[in-house]
């Protein structure tokens, strides 16, 4: 490949990386205020449970929610700053270049596989929740339980597109590699 069509294709990917990290980095920015919520509604759980023996079902699903949508929406914003877990016992000595290679093909061999099963496989069930309108078993409980589920595929969409963001970062590493 030619230096001007590599440093073309290496510009393209380096804006499509950008423009995902920005959306991905809303997101994370945005449901981190939901760590704060869920403070705040711990406090009044505790407060009305041990302060005035009341309990109240919609709040301690409140709760549960929150860390849910703060978990598996928070997963692309994980995988953006490289906070996932992983095994660095040989990665960290790795050049940038290695690193992009096993990056490039830990994206495509393993997370796009099990994202692209876990779409799949929700769908089904949460159509069907989003169908009857599934509400909570508990009496007094939220009514929206398909939302709740909805963050499965959410999860796996967001996941799919960060990680396209990161095979962007990693072929433009491989690219300036080539053009030495």
């Amino acid at each position: 490949m030619d230096a001007v069509s590599s440093n073309s294709s290496s510009t393209t990917l380096l804006k499509i990386a950008h423009k995902i990290d920005r959306f991905i980095d809303f997101i994370g920015r945005s449901i981190a205020w939901f760590s704060f919520a869920m403070v705040i509604l711990m406090f009044a759980i505790v407060l009305l449970r041990y302060g005035f023996s009341l309990g109240w079902i919609a709040l301690q699903e409140s709760v549960l929610y929150l860390h849910a949508y703060l978990f598996m929406l928070g997963c692309s914003y994980a995988l953006k700053h490289d906070e996932h877990v992983r095994v660095d016992v040989f990665y960290r000595r790795f050049s940038p270049f290695k690193k992009a290679l096993v990056n490039l093909f830990g994206h495509l061999i393993l997370l796009w596989p099990v994202a692209i099963f876990v779409l799949l496989v929700s769908f089904d069930y949460v159509s069907v929740s989003w169908q009857i309108k599934e509400q909570s078993q508990e009496a007094g409980g939220l009514p929206f339980v398909y939302l709740l589920k909805s963050l499965i595929p959410a999860m796996s969409i967001l996941l799919l597109i960060q990680s396209v963001s990161e095979i962007c970062k990693s072929l433009n590493v491989l690219l300036e590699k080539e053009k030495v």
